[in-house]
């Protein structure tokens, strides 16, 4: 249609080589007349880089995981690469396989944030040694390089700041096993309170697995406690929104019978009523600092094990207050 060679409409297409300025003209008015657009498989399978990279998500479900996931895809668009979306329950079974496969060939690297530790694939990607880099993941050290954020150091800052206001029976709602991040969280919880001279009362541990129902039931059984807690710290902000709809529905304010601290930051954090007190993620660098480590795997740069690590900030807002005094 275009009235040149099968090259010359190559070249056009893929921008490389010398093509004229009216050959080209014809030749994309040709593609577009014909709805024509390239094979991305052939033209892996001829050895050329993509310019794909592949978010691989267990689990979708999490306002978190949707947030880290836009950060992710802006800051790849920003390096001139598109983004791929694959979310599965897992990706190590059998009727996954060919599926994962076939979008990891399609990709020039892939990124998973917050990958599950019970997933086979990532011990396959760690064996083939792929371009590949783990986001928000200590479960276990892996031979791929991981940024992540200051899981302990900010979950500590968290319950110094209850602590401050005067706080001694602090509860803490746990998430899930499958990203390492809770039990960082929980261990820092240990930690700060040990060293403030308090005994840890298992009572006051219970689980949310990172959900706001998970948060909401974790709470009413807290508040049906003989001596309830005056400070809930929940180790993500969808439990933190489930422990104050808790006690809200108990009749009781949020922060002036209980004090209520999330972790994330997520956007709906300042929204809610009250406002919720909060650990901040830095996203966007997080995700910049995890998009540069790939593109240089990418790039050719060897493969190596590493732990890149982000502070986290203490957002104070109206769900935190003094310990109530009695009467």
């Amino acid at each position: 249609m275009a009235g040149v060679a099968p090259i010359t409409a190559s070249r056009a297409i893929r921008g490389t080589g010398y093509v004229s300025e009216e050959a080209r003209a014809r030749i994309m008015e040709a593609a577009a007349k014909l709805n024509y657009s390239p094979d991305m498989v052939a033209r892996r399978m001829r050895g050329e880089k993509s310019k794909v990279i592949g978010i691989f998500v267990n689990n979708f479900g999490s306002l978190m995981v949707h947030e880290i996931t836009k950060a992710i895809s802006d800051a790849a668009r920003a390096r001139g690469y598109d983004i791929l979306l694959f979310n599965a329950e897992r990706f190590d079974g059998a009727e996954r396989a060919g599926t994962r496969d076939m979008l990891a060939n399609l990709c020039a690297g892939l990124i998973l944030p917050m990958p599950n530790v019970e997933d086979g694939y990532l011990a396959d990607l760690e064996k083939r040694q792929l371009p590949c880099v783990f986001v928000n993941f200590e479960a276990r050290t892996v031979g791929l390089p991981v940024v992540v954020a200051e899981n302990r150091k900010g979950a500590r800052a968290a319950v110094e700041h209850l602590l401050s206001l005067g706080h001694r029976r602090i509860a803490f709602i746990a998430g899930s096993h499958y990203t390492g991040q809770n039990a960082e969280r929980q261990a820092a919880y240990v930690e700060a309170l040990n060293d403030a001279g308090i005994a840890i009362d298992s009572a006051l541990l219970l689980p949310g697995y990172f959900v706001q129902t998970g948060g909401f039931a974790a709470t009413e059984k807290l508040l049906a406690m003989p001596e309830p807690p005056t400070a809930i710290f929940a180790a993500n902000d969808e439990m933190a929104f489930g422990a104050i709809d808790a006690i809200h529905s108990k009749g009781l304010r949020v922060p002036e019978d209980i004090s209520v601290v999330g972790f994330d930051d997520i956007a709906i954090s300042r929204h809610i009523h009250p406002p919720l007190t909060t650990m901040r993620q830095p996203l966007a660098e997080l995700s910049a600092c995890a998009v540069g480590e790939l593109l240089a795997l990418i790039e050719g740069q060897g493969v190596e094990a590493k732990k890149i690590t982000f502070p986290l900030e203490l957002i104070v807002r109206k769900s935190t207050g003094p310990v109530a005094q009695c009467d």
